[in-house]
């Protein structure tokens, strides 16, 4: 099985990893956050979570799929109590059918330090 390494000029990554890995079918999105021009942008949990959706539907476009195409999503947060209010933004960018989902409070994410509070990665049909 062959696998094509994904990765958008307009993020950057933080480490070493692909932004996605397209194989048999199937896009593998690894986590985005709040990042802009590869900068943490700090903001309310609103706030982070469109920009996460927004880069997430960026890597996607470069591997040919879309925000439509997701089957599976994976949302790290660092408070739960932040659910509401980042499922309202959720609702509002994710059109239907939803794809399955969950999500876990994570307690520390990677930008954590920097007042990052969620994180989200997915997979999606080509």
């Amino acid at each position: 099985m062959s696998k094509v390494p994904i990765n958008s000029s307009k993020l950057s990554c933080g480490g070493p990893y692909n932004q996605a890995v397209k194989s048999g079918g199937l896009i593998f999105c690894s986590g985005q956050a709040a990042v802009k021009d590869g900068n943490f942008v700090p903001g309310t949990i609103q706030e982070q979570t469109r920009l996460t959706i927004e880069n997430l539907a960026e890597v996607l476009r470069v591997a040919g799929s879309s925000l439509e195409k997701l089957v599976k999503v994976n949302i790290f947060l660092t408070d739960i109590d932040d659910f509401a209010a980042m499922n309202e933004v959720y609702k509002e960018m994710l059109p239907d059918p939803m794809p399955a989902r969950t999500t876990v409070a994570a307690g520390k994410i990677p930008l954590s330090s920097k007042g990052g509070k969620i994180e989200i990665e997915c997979i999606a049909a080509e």
